[in-house]
C-alpha cells in the first residue's frame, strides 16, 4: 500500500472509533509522527492530505525543515522529550510543543517566545500541552495526574504560551483494560481542569493520545488528537 492509501486507512479507523463513540466523525485530529521518516515520505503524507506532522528529536526536525519549505500548509508539532538546551531549535521550526512536563521547561519556552516575539519571529504566544505520565511508568516523561493542574496553572499564568491540553502516551501493556484507564485518567484530569477554572486554562480541552495500535482505545477514552507513526509510513527505517 502507498502512504495514500494508509494514510485513508487510517482516516476510515478514526471515522469508525468515532462513531462508535457517539462522536462527530470529524472531532479527532491525525498527527503523523514523523521520526526517522525521509523528508520524501513526509511529502508524500501531506500531498495525500495530512495537516499535523509531529517530531520526536530536534535534530531531526531542524534537518528536515529545508525539505518541507515548500510543502502544503501543516502544523508542526514537537512530541518528544524536550531538553532545554534544544528549545532555540524547536522554536523555529515547530508551532506546538506536546510534551511540557515541568514548571522549569514552562518557563524556558516562556522566555524564548517573548524574545521571538520581540525579534519579529512569532506572531503570538505558543501553544503547548502538559504531559501527564497516567500510567505511572517510571520510564515515561510527565507530571503526575495530581500535579497536572498545577503546571496547567502554570503554564495559564504565562504572558507566551497558550494551553491547549493535556498529552500522554498510553500503558505499555497487552492488557486493554490498562491502557483504556491510562487514557481514561487523562480525560478526567482534563475535566478537573476546566471547572477548576484556573486563569489560562479554559482552552485545554484537546487530548493528544493514542498511538497506531490503541487509536481506537483512546478515541473511546476521548481522545481529540491520535498520534500516527508506523500505521502510515510503515516500520520506521532503522540505522
Amino acid at each position: 500500500m502507498s502512504i495514500a492509501e494508509r494514510l485513508a486507512a487510517v482516516e476510515a479507523r478514526v471515522r469508525a472509533a468515532s462513531t462508535a463513540a457517539d462522536r462527530p466523525a470529524d472531532d479527532v485530529a491525525i498527527l503523523l509522527a514523523v521520526k526517522t521518516q525521509p523528508v520524501g515520505a513526509v511529502l508524500d503524507a501531506l500531498l495525500a492530505g495530512a495537516t499535523i506532522l509531529g517530531h520526536n528529536r530536534a535534530q531531526e526536525l531542524v534537518a528536515g525543515a529545508a525539505g518541507l519549505a515548500d510543502a502544503p500548509a501543516h502544523e508542526m508539532h514537537f512530541i518528544g522529550h524536550l531538553q532545554s538546551n534544544k528549545v532555540n531549535q524547536v522554536l523555529r521550526h515547530a508551532g506546538c510543543v506536546q510534551t511540557v512536563d515541568s514548571a522549569r521547561l514552562a518557563d524556558r519556552l516562556d522566555r524564548a517566545t517573548a524574545r521571538r516575539r520581540a525579534d519579529g519571529e512569532a506572531a503570538g504566544p505558543l501553544a503547548v500541552f502538559v504531559q501527564v505520565n497516567t500510567s505511572g511508568e517510571e520510564a515515561k516523561h510527565g507530571v503526575r495526574p495530581e500535579q497536572a493542574a498545577d503546571l496547567a496553572a502554570t503554564v495559564g499564568a504565562a504572558d507566551n504560551l497558550h494551553l491547549r491540553g493535556l498529552m500522554t502516551v498510553g500503558a505499555h501493556s497487552p492488557d486493554v483494560g490498562l491502557v483504556r484507564a491510562s487514557y481514561e485518567r487523562l480525560t478526567a484530569v482534563r475535566d478537573t481542569l476546566l471547572a477548576g477554572g484556573a486563569p489560562g486554562t479554559a482552552d485545554a480541552r484537546e487530548l493528544s493520545m493514542g498511538m497506531s495500535g490503541d487509536l481506537e482505545v483512546a478515541i473511546a477514552a476521548g481522545a481529540t488528537m491520535v498520534r500516527v507513526g508506523t500505521a502510515v509510513f510503515g516500520q520506521r527505517p532503522t540505522g
